[in-house]
This record gives C-alpha cells, sequence and structure tokens, in this order.
C-alpha cells in the first residue's frame, strides 16, 4: 500500500522475457539446412487447442527437405487457437519445434495469425543450404539426429523442380531482394 507504483512503458521499452518463456513457436533446422520436421504429426495430436494442421509428404532421392524418408509438406499454427501451452514441443521427437521467446502476436486479421511453414521455419545461419537439397554423403538419418552433421556437404546446392517436374540444380546463394516466401518450396508444388 505505501510502495511506488510501478508503470510499465510498454511500447517503448520492452520488458525482457523469462528464459522459460513459452512464445511464438519455431521449426528448426539441422546444421545442413535440411528441416528437422519429419511430418509426424504428434504435435497437432497433442494440442488441446486443435490449432496445429500438418500434412506429411515423402522424401525422395530428386527432393529431400529432411534426412528422414517423411517431411511436413503442411505446416500451419493458428494463434486464434493457440493457448501455447507447449505440448506441442515436448511431443516433438526430433526436437523440430520449440517456443521462442516473441510474445507480440497481435494483428489486424484473422488470416494473418494463421502461421504457415514458411513464417516458422528457423532461418538459415552460415554453413546452411535451403532445403531442399541431398543429405551430408556417408551420413544416414540417425548421423543427423547424433548430432554428427554439422554443416552442409562442401558443394551443395539446393535443388528445384522445372516445369517439367524434372530436377535442376539451383544456386544455393540468392539474391538479397528475393523474399523468403520465394526462396522455400519455388517450383514445388507448382
Amino acid at each position: 500500500m505505501f510502495k511506488k507504483r510501478l508503470t510499465e512503458q510498454y511500447p517503448e521499452e520492452k520488458k525482457p522475457t523469462a528464459p522459460r518463456f513459452h512464445g511464438r513457436h519455431q521449426l528448426n533446422r539441422h546444421p545442413d539446412g535440411l528441416e528437422k520436421c519429419i511430418g509426424c504429426e504428434l504435435c497437432a495430436w497433442a494440442c488441446p487447442a486443435d490449432a496445429i494442421y500438418v500434412e506429411g509428404a515423402e522424401n525422395t532421392e530428386e527432393e529431400r527437405y529432411s534426412p528422414g524418408e517423411r517431411y511436413g509438406r503442411v505446416y500451419q499454427i493458428n494463434y486464434l487457437r493457440c493457448i501455447l501451452c507447449g505440448l506441442c514441443v515436448e511431443a516433438c521427437p526430433t526436437r523440430a519445434l520449440t517456443m521462442t521467446n516473441e510474445y507480440e502476436l497481435a494483428d489486424r486479421s484473422r488470416e494473418s495469425l494463421i502461421y504457415t511453414k514458411e513464417e516458422l521455419l528457423a532461418g538459415l545461419e552460415e554453413g546452411m543450404v535451403d532445403s531442399p537439397h541431398a543429405i551430408f554423403p556417408g551420413m544416414t538419418e540417425q548421423d543427423y539426429y547424433r548430432g554428427l552433421v554439422t554443416e552442409a556437404a562442401p558443394g551443395t546446392e539446393r535443388q528445384t523442380v522445372t516445369q517439367s517436374g524434372k530436377p535442376q540444380e539451383a544456386a544455393a546463394d540468392f539474391g538479397a531482394d528475393e523474399p523468403a516466401s520465394e526462396k522455400s518450396g519455388k517450383g514445388v508444388d507448382g
């Protein structure tokens, strides 16, 4: 009662969150750039609010997004439903899904609060090549999950599919003016 009132100057001064704060989700990558998500849909089954939609697909040698047999072709989280409980993170067998400290999720339209795979996927770091591309030579799926792959194989290039449906190698370096949504998934589903 006799303490001075504490006023938060929120939009101007953002208060740091706790290290274990449950914020926006993130889909992680392996150190060479392949996605960790295997499209198993366990996160969607574990979600009590039914906020996650996953559609898995098979990897092929011409078009490989994850080191295993499958990958998450469609991944969506509806933040109008999500209660940020973290049960999806606990259910993920490959640690593909984690939660960041980002808490500003308000927006002006309902459609913009349904985050797609491109919005949730972690950005590329140094030594990574955007998927799809081949796995590291001489490594297996288990080697990826044991952490033996630390960067992309030398000379690895991203594969794209041409209009005729045949794979074609594309340069690993993208132009700075090309949007991220076009970098991932270009030419894959038409």
